[in-house]
């Protein structure tokens, strides 16, 4: 399930974690790990997300800082 609301909605790691009410770290594992040898059509897409969002993160990072900053008037 965490799989297949990855792709159907683009999320990450932790907006999986949740929206199913578990763990960055279990999402991860169930992702990583325990995907691999239950479907391995599904783990292959999903690597290609994963890795999507790892390239993209400090791009977000950087957004989300100048937003804080922003936010509470220190910029």
């Amino acid at each position: 399930m965490e799989a297949n609301y990855m792709i159907l909605n683009n999320a990450t790691i932790r907006e999986i974690g949740k929206y199913f009410h578990v763990g960055k770290s279990t999402v991860h594992k169930d992702l990583n790990d325990r995907l691999k040898q239950y479907d391995v059509c599904l783990y292959q897409k999903v690597q290609l997300i994963i890795k999507e969002h790892l390239e993209k993160r400090h791009l977000k990072g950087g957004e989300m800082t100048k937003f804080k900053y922003k936010k509470t008037g220190d910029l």
